[in-house]
């Protein structure tokens, strides 16, 4: 009796040929998933072919995809490392081959990749209702930490002063993108989001706000205001990564970002809160953020989050 060839051939490296599959598989795999979470109608967007190029770029070697008999894609997991941090997502797989044991491979395959990088923090992120990807996940090892809390607020339509951004650097570009580097090898040593900055400049996606103290860097915040989702306009600057020396300097650096925003001319501002940081997330309801959002932080036993001793330090672990 013939059988198809339920085969799979993978990972390869996945490419910018690629998201157009890409983008079929993220938004077919997440509104199956919503709907099997009982929001039956919701239909996930396909992302911003910008954005895809940001994941692609930023995960480099670890942005893997995998393939059937017929060449067509079946999954993929987007792998990333910044210095010791390691993290995945977006990941899914094609809902048509879901059970079949995929899902595990590719995410021991991610785990695998960023133990050969050298990564002391390895995790993802999920929705904590799906507690079906909770039981799925801890099977592979991995265990619940802290809830990641998104908080949005609207940009005022008027505000006073300007903020000092990485792009207008020019020549000086290397000298500041070597200060961010500093900054956070003294925040938390070991990680370094300087491919990050660089690659949302050179794609013109974003920015990066800087505060100072005299001539001293003291903060920044990676954003991106590139919308996330195709053919939808430009109306949130989104905060992907935040270094400030010390705690005080947490509120100083967000009304930095607000003034991003106004000068970018999109409505709202969001940051994405590891709870674990309590004191800048209760700053930030006081500023008049309200929460939005809230995905559960995994990590993989023995690779831990590390936290830092004075400053703080936020990594959005999504695209």
């Amino acid at each position: 009796m013939w059988r198809p060839d339920r085969s799979v051939r993978g990972p390869h490296r996945a490419t910018q040929r690629d998201i157009d599959s890409l983008n079929r598989v993220f938004a077919e795999a997440f509104t199956d998933r919503y709907s099997r979470d009982g929001l039956v109608g919701v239909r996930v967007p396909q992302l911003n072919t910008v954005v895809w190029r940001y994941a692609l770029e930023d995960a480099g070697e670890g942005s893997m995809v995998w393939r059937d008999a017929d060449g067509q894609m079946v999954a993929f997991n987007m792998v990333h490392r910044s210095g010791s941090e390691g993290w995945m997502g977006p990941l899914a797989v094609r809902p048509d081959r879901q059970g079949e044991g995929l899902g595990s491979s590719m995410v021991r395959t991610g785990i695998e990749w960023l133990r050969s990088q050298g990564a002391t923090t390895i995790g993802l992120e999920t929705m904590p209702r799906t507690v079906d990807n909770i039981g799925f996940y801890s099977r592979i090892g991995l265990v619940p930490g802290h809830l990641t809390v998104t908080l949005v607020r609207d940009v005022p339509r008027r505000s006073v002063g300007t903020a000092e951004l990485l792009s207008a650097a020019g020549s000086a570009f290397p000298e500041r993108l070597e200060e961010c580097r500093r900054l956070t090898e003294q925040v938390l040593p070991g990680v370094d989001f300087t491919r990050e900055l660089a690659l949302t400049r050179d794609l013109g996606i974003g920015d990066t706000t800087l505060t100072r103290e005299g001539q001293a860097l003291t903060g920044f915040a990676l954003w991106h205001s590139t919308p996330l989702a195709a053919a939808r306009p430009k109306d949130e600057l989104r905060v992907l990564k935040l270094v400030t020396a010390t705690p005080d300097g947490f509120e100083r650096l967000m009304q930095a970002v607000q003034l991003s925003a106004t000068a970018e001319r999109v409505n709202r501002v969001a940051i994405r809160c590891q709870s674990e940081f309590a004191d800048a997330y209760l700053k930030l309801i006081q500023l008049g953020y309200r929460v939005h959002w809230t995905d559960l932080r995994m990590l993989l036993q023995g690779y831990p989050q590390r936290l830092p001793g004075g400053g703080v330090l936020m990594s959005n672990w999504e695209i």
